[in-house]
C-alpha cells in the first residue's frame, strides 16, 4: 500500500535521536503567547539530522488569500509547531501547501476554485515550496540535486502553472506530470486526511458523532476506500466486457458467414488469376513487340535518308539541265505555236488537240454503226461558250482538264470510247472520261451575287447534260468570277462572304478562298479565246519591229561614237595648230588624213542610219497594214489560235518542268529534313518505348508475333476477364473483400479470445485481490485497535474500537480512568477535553498504520483543556521521537512554553505567528 517502511531509530545511525523521555512538568517562564509577542517565529533545534526525502524545507506565499507576503519560512526536519492567533495566516500556509502539491480547491475547504486564492486587487498569486531530495528515495538527484523547488502561480482567471527547479534555481520542467511523478516518488498525499488534516476535515470526520463518518475517515486514511472504488470500477468494466463479449459472439457468427461467402468467391477466382497472368505475359510481349516494330520502322527511314542525301546531287544536276533547256524549248515552242496557229485556221477543234477532229469522226462512225448506245459528248470545252470573252482565262483555269473531257452515259460506251482514244492517242495524255448513268444531281443551292456572276451564269451551255456534268464535277454554280483580284479578296475574305460560295477566280486566273489565295501560272487562254489569226500576225510583226528597233539602236549608238570621235579630232586639230606651229608637214598631213577618214566613216554611218530609218518606217507601215488585215481575217483565225495555245503550252510545259524540278529539289530537301526530324522523333519514341517496356518487363523478349495480333488477343482476353468479373465481381474488390472479411473474422476471434481470457484473468485477480483486500482491512483494523488502546493507556483510559465492515460503521467507546470494560461509554458522553484526547489517540493510531513523509494537523487542540493538551502533546512528541525520518507540522492557536535550558533559538520575522522546530 505504501512505498515507505517503518523503521526503528536505532536502525539508522544517521537519524537524529530524541531524549528518552519528555519532562511533563517542564515549563518555561517565557510564554510565547500570540497576544503578547505578535509576529514571533521560534525554531527549536538540537543538532543536524539527515532526514529522508520528501519533507518540506521551506515555503513562501505572495498575494495568497489575504496576505501580501508570508515567508520564506524554514521548517525543521522533525517536529514543527505553527503558533498564532486566528487570522494570522496559519491556515493559509497549510492551504498553500495543499494547492502547491497538486490538491484541488475543495480539499482545502477554503474556496470553490483556485481563483479565490488570489488576493483581492492582484492579478496572480505565487507559492514556492522547497522539498528535500536526499537519501535513497531521492528523485532524479542528478537533475534536481538535494532539493526540489516547486513554484506555483495562480492567475485571476483560475489558471495554475508550475515551474519545477533544481536546488540551484535552474528550471527543469513546467509539466504537471513531472510534479505527479515527484509526489508519487515521495508518497505525498495531500488529499489524505492522515497526511494533511484541516479544520473542516477534522470537524467532518473526527468530531462528527456518526459512526459512519469515522469509518469513512478510517477508510480514507488507509486508502482502503480508493482500493474499494478501484474494485467497483474493475467490476463495472468486467460487466461491460461481458456485454461486449455477448455482442461480439453474435457479430462473430455474421463475420464467419460473410468470411465463408467471400472465401468461396475467392476460390472461384483461380481461373481469373490465370487469365490475369496470361494478360500480364501478353502485355510484356506487347511492350517489346512495339519496340521491335519501331526499330523496323526506323530502318527504312535511315535508308531513305541515306539514299536521299545521295539523290540531292542528281536533283541539282537536273535543275541545271532544265535551266539550259528552257531557252531552247521556248524558241522551239514559239515556232511550233506559229505552225499550229497557221494549221488551225481550218479547224477549231485542233485547239483541244491535234487528233481531236479525227477522234470526233471516229466517235460519229462508231455511233452510226451501233457500237455506242448513246453518243458521248465532248470535248466539254468545245460545247460551251463565254458570254464575256474577258473571262476566258479565269474560266479555263477554273475548269482545267475538264475542258478536254468527254462524258458517257454508261460503262459500255466508256470502254468503246477508251478503245477509240487509244487508237487516236497512242502516246501522251488522253482526255478524261466522265461516266454517269444518264443522271446528274440538280443542285438547287448556288451563289447568287448582285454584282458578280457565277461560272454557270458566265457560260452559254446548250446541252443540259454538259451543264449538269460541270455542276457535279466542278460545282460551277458555287464559284464566282470577279475580274479585279482586289475586289475578289475583299468579297471572299470579308467577315460575311457570299452565301453558298466556295471560291472565286479573277480575270488573271487567281484562285481566292475565304482564308487563302493562289496565283495562276497560265497567262493566256488556250481553248476558249477566238482571235487566233490576230495573235499569229501580232507575233510576226512584234518580232520584226523588235528586230528593227534593235538595229536602229545599234546604228544610233555607232553614230554617237563617230560624232564623239570627230569632235575629239577637231579639238585635237585646233590644239595642234595653236601649240605646234612648227610641226613637220608630214605629221600635219597625217592628222588631216585621219580626219578625212573619220569624216568618210561618219558620212557612211549617216547614210546607213538613213537607210535603216527608211526600213523602220517601211516596217511600221507594213505593221499598220497587217493590223488592218488582221481585223478582216479575225473570224478565220480560231484554228490557228489552237496551235498557238499548244505552243504556249509547250513553253509553259518547259517552264513547268524547270519549276517542277526546282520544287522537287526543294521538296526533296524538305523531305530530307522531314526524314531527319522523323528519324529523331522515332529514335526518341523508341527510347521511350524501350523505357516503358523495360519498366513492364526488365528482360528483353524476342517476340515473333506482331503487335496487332497481340493487341487483338489482349483485347479478347480483357473482354473475357471483364465478363468473368461481371459475373464474379472485380477481382481486386473480391480479393480485398476476402482479406477484409478474413481479417475481420480473425480480429474478432482474437478479440473474443482476448476478452474471454481477460475476463477469466480478471475474475482470478479480483478474487485474489478481494481476499487480500479483506485481509488487509482486517489487519489494519486490528493494528488500529492495538495502537488506539496503547495511546489511551498512556493516560489510564480504557476503550474499544468496533469495526462493522458490512454496515461500514466504526464505533469507538472510551472509559476515562480505571474501570470495568463493561462500563465503556460512547465518545458522545465524554467531556470536550476527553473527547478531543480520544480523537488524538484515534489519529495517532492511524498514523501508526499509514506512511507519508510529513503530517500536518490544523488546530488539533482547539477543544482540549491544558491537561489533555499537555498529555496529547507529549504523546505526539513521543510518536515523533520514534519517527525521526518523518516531518510533523502542528498548527495551533494556543500558546507554547518551552524550557529555557533547552537548545532553543528564536527568530522574529515581521509576521503574526510563530514556527517552532522541536528536537
Amino acid at each position: 500500500m505504501s512505498k515507505r517502511k517503518s523503521s526503528n531509530v536505532s536502525d539508522n545511525p544517521n537519524k537524529r535521536v530524541r531524549p528518552a523521555a519528555v519532562e511533563e512538568d517542564v515549563e518555561d517562564e517565557s510564554d510565547l503567547d500570540g497576544d503578547e509577542e505578535d509576529g514571533q517565529v521560534c525554531t527549536v533545534s538540537a543538532g543536524e539530522v539527515v532526514s529522508d526525502a520528501g519533507i518540506v524545507e521551506s515555503i513562501t506565499l505572495k498575494n495568497f488569500m489575504c496576505h501580501s507576503l508570508l515567508g520564506p519560512f524554514t521548517f525543521g526536519s522533525n517536529v514543527n509547531f505553527v503558533v498564532g492567533n486566528n487570522g494570522s495566516g496559519k491556515s493559509a500556509v497549510l492551504t498553500a501547501l495543499i494547492v502547491a502539491l497538486g490538491g484541488n480547491a475543495h480539499a482545502t475547504n477554503r474556496g470553490l476554485s483556485l481563483k479565490g486564492f488570489v488576493k483581492e486587487g492582484e492579478s496572480s498569486s505565487d507559492v514556492s515550496i522547497t522539498l528535500r531530495n536526499k537519501g535513497r528515495d531521492a528523485y532524479k538527484p542528478e537533475v534536481y540535486g538535494q532539493a526540489i523547488i516547486i513554484d506555483l502561480r495562480i492567475t485571476r482567471e483560475g489558471l495554475r502553472t508550475y515551474k519545477l527547479r533544481s536546488k540551484s534555481g535552474q528550471l527543469v520542467s513546467t509539466k504537471k506530470e513531472e510534479l505527479l511523478s515527484i509526489l508519487d516518488n515521495f508518497n505525498i498525499q495531500v488529499n489524505n486526511p492522515v497526511s494533511v488534516l484541516t479544520q473542516e476535515m477534522s470537524k467532518y470526520f473526527l468530531h462528527s458523532k456518526g459512526e459512519g463518518d469515522k469509518y469513512k475517515f478510517f477508510m480514507k486514511a488507509t486508502q482502503l476506500d480508493q482500493m474499494r472504488e478501484d474494485f467497483v470500477y474493475i467490476k463495472t468494466t468486467k460487466h461491460v466486457t461481458e456485454d461486449k463479449v455477448d455482442q461480439h459472439s453474435e457479430c462473430l457468427k455474421d463475420l464467419k458467414r460473410k468470411y465463408l461467402e467471400k472465401e468461396d468467391r475467392y476460390k472461384n477466382m483461380a481461373t481469373l488469376d490465370e487469365m490475369h497472368t496470361k494478360l500480364e505475359e501478353l502485355q510484356k510481349q506487347m511492350a517489346w513487340a512495339l519496340v521491335i516494330e519501331m526499330e523496323k520502322e526506323l530502318e527504312p527511314i535511315q535508308e531513305k535518308l541515306q539514299s536521299g542525301r545521295h539523290s540531292t546531287e542528281k536533283y541539282d544536276e537536273k535543275v541545271d539541265e532544265w535551266k539550259q533547256e528552257v531557252l531552247q524549248r521556248s524558241i522551239d515552242a514559239n515556232k511550233r505555236n506559229l505552225q499550229t496557229m497557221e494549221s488551225s485556221r481550218s479547224n477549231r477543234l485542233r485547239r483541244f488537240g491535234e487528233h481531236m477532229p479525227s477522234l470526233l469522226n471516229a466517235i460519229q462512225e462508231a455511233h452510226r454503226r451501233g457500237q455506242l448506245k448513246h453518243k458521248p459528248r465532248g470535248p466539254l470545252g468545245y460545247l460551251i461558250s463565254l458570254k464575256d470573252p474577258d473571262l476566258a482565262l479565269s474560266v479555263e483555269v477554273c475548269l482545267k482538264g475538264q475542258l478536254q473531257a468527254f462524258t458517257c452515259d454508261n460503262h459500255e460506251d466508256e470502254k468503246v470510247l477508251q478503245s477509240l482514244m487509244s487508237k487516236m492517242f497512242p502516246t501522251g495524255r488522253r482526255p478524261a472520261i466522265i461516266t454517269s448513268h444518264g443522271h446528274y444531281s440538280q443542285k438547287q443551292l448556288g451563289v447568287n451575287h448582285p454584282e458578280y456572276p457565277s461560272v454557270l451564269h458566265a457560260l452559254e451551255i446548250e446541252d443540259p447534260v454538259v451543264a449538269n456534268c460541270l455542276i457535279d464535277q466542278r460545282g460551277i454554280e458555287s464559284i464566282l468570277l470577279i475580274k479585279n483580284r482586289t475586289d475578289a479578296r475583299r468579297v471572299m475574305q470579308s467577315r460575311n462572304p457570299p452565301q453558298h460560295c466556295t471560291q472565286a477566280f479573277s480575270k488573271e486566273g487567281d484562285q481566292i478562298f475565304n482564308n487563302r489565295s493562289y496565283t495562276a501560272e497560265q497567262t493566256r487562254a488556250n481553248y476558249l479565246s477566238g482571235d487566233v489569226e490576230e495573235e499569229i500576225r501580232y507575233v510576226h510583226l512584234q518580232r520584226e519591229i523588235e528586230n528593227q528597233r534593235a538595229q536602229a539602236d545599234r546604228f544610233e549608238q555607232q553614230m554617237k561614237r563617230l560624232d564623239d570621235d570627230i569632235k575629239q579630232n577637231e579639238g585635237l586639230l585646233r590644239r595642234t595648230q595653236v601649240e605646234q606651229r612648227t610641226t613637220k608637214e608630214e605629221d600635219l598631213q597625217e592628222i588631216v588624213t585621219k580626219i578625212s577618214s573619220k569624216r568618210a566613216q561618219y558620212d557612211e554611218a549617216r547614210a546607213q542610219t538613213a537607210e535603216f530609218k527608211a526600213s523602220y518606217e517601211k516596217a511600221e507601215q507594213e505593221y499598220k497594214q497587217h493590223k488592218e488585215q488582221i481585223n478582216t481575217v479575225a473570224e478565220e483565225a480560231d484554228p490557228v489560235k489552237e496551235e498557238l495555245s499548244k505552243a504556249d503550252q509547250e513553253v509553259m510545259k518547259c517552264k513547268h518542268h524547270k519549276k517542277h524540278y526546282d520544287e522537287k529539289r526543294s521538296a526533296h530537301l524538305r523531305n530530307i529534313q522531314t526524314l531527319e526530324a522523323n528519324q529523331e522523333s522515332k529514335e526518341q519514341e523508341l527510347q521511350t518505348s524501350v523505357a516503358k517496356a523495360t519498366t513492364i518487363c526488365p528482360e528483353r523478349l524476342d517476340v515473333r508475333r506482331t503487335a496487332r495480333s497481340l493487341d487483338s488477343e489482349i483485347t479478347r482476353l480483357k473482354v473475357k476477364i471483364t465478363t468473368q468479373q461481371d459475373q464474379q465481381g472485380d477481382r481486386e474488390e473480391v480479393v480485398r473483400q476476402y482479406h477484409e472479411a478474413l481479417e475481420n473474422y480473425k480480429n474478432m476471434t482474437q478479440q473474443m479470445k482476448y476478452l474471454n481470457s481477460f475476463i477469466k484473468s480478471l475474475d482470478s485477480v479480483m478474487n485474489h485481490r478481494l481476499q487480500v483486500y479483506a485481509e488487509l482491512r482486517r489487519f489494519l483494523s486490528a493494528r488500529c485497535k492495538y495502537y488506539f488502546d496503547s495511546m489511551l493507556a498512556q493516560r489510564g483510559y480504557t476503550g474499544s474500537m468496533a469495526f462493522d465492515h458490512k454496515n461500514e460503521t466504526l464505533s469507538i467507546s472510551v472509559q476515562p480512568g480505571q474501570g470495568n470494560k463493561a462500563d465503556l461509554s460512547d465518545m458522545r458522553s465524554l467531556s470536550g477535553g476527553e473527547r478531543s484526547f480520544s480523537t488524538v489517540c484515534f489519529v495517532l493510531s492511524l498514523w501508526a498504520i499509514t506512511e507519508a513523509p510529513f503530517r500536518c494537523l490544523d488546530e488539533f487542540d482547539v477543544y482540549m483543556d491544558m491537561v489533555n493538551r499537555r498529555i496529547s502533546m507529549d504523546m505526539m512528541l513521543k510518536v515523533a521521537a520514534g519517527q525521526r525520518y518523518r516531518q510533523f507540522i502542528f498548527l495551533t492557536p494556543q500558546s507554547m512554553r518551552y524550557d529555557a535550558t533547552s537548545l532553543i533559538k528564536a527568530v522574529r520575522p515581521p509576521r503574526c505567528f510563530c514556527i517552532f522546530e522541536m528536537s
